[in-house]
């Protein structure tokens, strides 16, 4: 499975729309553009189908994490 495959599962099982993974990807400091997002979409037969890279996939999933439970917590010691 292909990082473009996981990234569109992920975005049909949450019910995500671009401005989301946008969203998402800025929690982390990442930016993406609208653009970007729609080659990573597109079909890889298509001519502007872009490879989503490690980089992009891990962003996002690591935004995804502060999206759905909040910010991390520092420890108090």
């Amino acid at each position: 499975m292909s990082n473009n495959d996981i990234i569109k599962k992920l975005r049909v099982a949450l019910s995500l729309k671009t401005e989301d993974i946008i969203t998402i990807c800025d929690l982390v400091g990442f930016k993406v553009t609208k653009a970007e997002l729609g080659d990573i979409f597109r079909n890889e037969d298509h001519e502007n189908f872009k490879p989503c890279g490690d980089q992009i996939l891990r962003n996002f999933l690591n935004g995804l994490v502060i999206y759905k439970r909040g910010p991390r917590d520092e420890k108090k010691q």
